[in-house]
């Protein structure tokens, strides 16, 4: 057994006893494990934002045990294992990846059914899928949808057929947000979805031209929030020390101490 078998192993005989004798785990169901396993993926994520590899081992560590637990908690019910959970996800992977000798589940290496690379989302439309975009949750936040819309669009074939016209799809959209904005500051309220409409066509558009320059705008939107944050709340450490309230700042203070925290950063 190696050693990965045998932690795994191990994992599965805690969560076995905690499902009989712990009052909390006991009474876990898949609906109220939900919740928090969102929330561990997201502690996972700023455990990879921040480039922490020992939290992002306990985050996974948690994350992992989240997963097993709902296959056990199926399993209770007969509905699949832990098994069946993994043999499904290595069959996938060997399926969707013929061009690569693979073992069977016996460890047995299969030569590669075909030589080049298969274009991914139409092997997943051979999978069974009615849509090419029925993989991407309608529960995911907005910028990271975006961005999962369009690879999945554009492993069809629907893509812009270089970055100077994503560049210039953004610029059009641009001037189109500043048209429906000048109607929104004119009309109002009656004007305001239509404003709406043309800002979120913006930002896909930017989202797709930092697809073609091989950037990842949540990425970028996540270090950018992480960034403000750690610098307001230097500003709010500021005015601490000064024995002020951030309230009682003035905005030129504020922006002197915007600027001191980003020589912090520097230095």
């Amino acid at each position: 057994m190696t050693e990965e078998q045998k932690s795994l192993q191990w994992l599965s005989s805690i969560l076995d006893i905690l499902r009989k004798e712990c009052p909390w785990d006991s009474v876990q169901t898949i609906d109220s494990l939900r919740y928090l396993t969102i929330e561990e993926v997201y502690e996972l994520s700023e455990a990879i934002l921040a480039g922490n590899y020992e939290d992002m081992r306990k985050e996974l560590g948690d994350l992992f045990m989240h997963l097993v637990f709902y296959a056990k908690i199926a399993d209770d019910e007969a509905k699949f294992s832990v098994s069946d959970v993994i043999d499904g996800i290595c069959s996938k992977l060997v399926s969707r990846h013929p061009h690569i000798a693979l073992p069977d589940r016996d460890g047995v290496i299969h030569p590669p059914s075909q030589a080049e690379t298969p274009e991914w989302e139409k092997v997943k439309m051979r999978e069974g899928r009615k849509s090419v975009l029925e993989g991407v949750p309608e529960s995911l936040p907005s910028l990271i949808k975006a961005i999962r819309i369009q690879e999945k669009a554009s492993g069809f074939g629907f893509e812009f057929p270089d970055t100077a016209s994503a560049k210039a799809k953004v610029y059009e959209e641009y001037k189109e947000f500043l048209e429906a904005l000048k109607d929104y500051h004119n009309e109002g309220e009656r004007a305001k979805k239509a404003a709406e409409e043309e800002l979120g066509d913006l930002m896909f558009a930017i989202v797709k031209w930092a697809r073609f320059e091989n950037l990842n705008a949540d990425d970028a939107l996540a270090h950018t929030n992480s960034k403000f944050t750690s610098r307001f709340k230097y500003v709010e450490q500021q005015a601490q020390k000064s024995g002020r309230k951030l309230q009682d700042l003035s905005l030129d203070e504020m922006e002197r101490y915007w600027d001191d925290a980003k020589n912090v950063e520097r230095q």
